[in-house]
């Protein structure tokens, strides 16, 4: 899956602003190399067991190593990277236990907050959801797979939003970049895409009508989605576990 090098200046934005390596933003240096890294591994443009240059990618950057150097300890710390100290660094493998561990917490609190929505009396709360559907369904018809998974984490970030829990989803972020690969490597499967549009749609159906039940429901099947296929992603992509 191709996408582009440039920095993904906020992934939850959905004009696809970006900026090519060289052309970093004067502030925050380190967060636009971590924010920029980080999403080249969930989109496995940087693979499991690839080495990382730390000086290669400072130089790519136009930045100095300190601020690659400080990206790559966060990563580490979120178990996206392996450092090896004096020796070398490496995109780590795909751990299945923590991707669990991340959907359970995730599930159950977007299960809440689509029970949340579905209860409230505030329809528009959800506009920015409806949108962010409307522009995947897009994405969909021009085959635009990195697009797509984008808007996909804008959609769930946008129900955290309307339920006034971003901070949460900021919780959830920080620990999703293993089952966010495992997505990755399940969205290009036949039907998935169509797959996820449907689940979304439904989701948004039962807030609207305000059936908190069926809201419950959706969100369970939906995001039990990719680890319910973790069997088949792990036969056909060993090297990556």
């Amino acid at each position: 899956m191709n996408t582009k090098n440039g920095i993904l200046s906020d992934i939850f934005k959905t004009d696809r602003s970006g900026a090519a390596p060289g052309k970093l933003r004067k502030t925050s240096i380190s967060q636009q190399v971590y924010e920029t890294l980080r999403e080249r591994i969930i989109l496995l443009e940087l693979k499991p067991g690839q080495n990382l240059s730390r000086a290669e990618i400072a130089e790519s950057y136009g930045v100095s190593q300190t601020p690659v150097r400080d990206a790559m300890l966060r990563l580490e710390e979120e178990g996206l990277l392996v450092v090896f100290p004096q020796s070398k660094t490496e995109v780590a493998r795909i751990d299945v236990d923590q991707a669990r561990e991340t959907q359970f917490l995730r599930m159950s609190l977007e299960i809440e907050i689509s029970k949340q929505l579905a209860l409230s009396d505030q329809d528009e709360a959800i506009e920015e959801a409806q949108v962010i559907l409307r522009r995947q369904k897009s994405a969909y018809d021009a085959a635009d797979l990195v697009y797509f998974e984008e808007l996909d984490r804008a959609f769930h970030f946008a129900l955290f939003k309307a339920a006034r829990m971003e901070t949460l989803w900021s919780l959830i972020s920080e620990r999703s970049g293993q089952i966010d690969r495992l997505r990755t490597l399940n969205l290009p499967d036949a039907g998935k895409a169509n797959e996820v549009i449907e689940a979304h749609s439904a989701i948004i159906a039962a807030i609207k009508d305000h059936d908190a039940e069926r809201a419950e429901k959706n969100v369970r099947i939906h995001l039990s989605g990719t680890l319910g296929q973790l069997s088949q992603i792990m036969a056909r992509n060993p090297e990556y576990f």
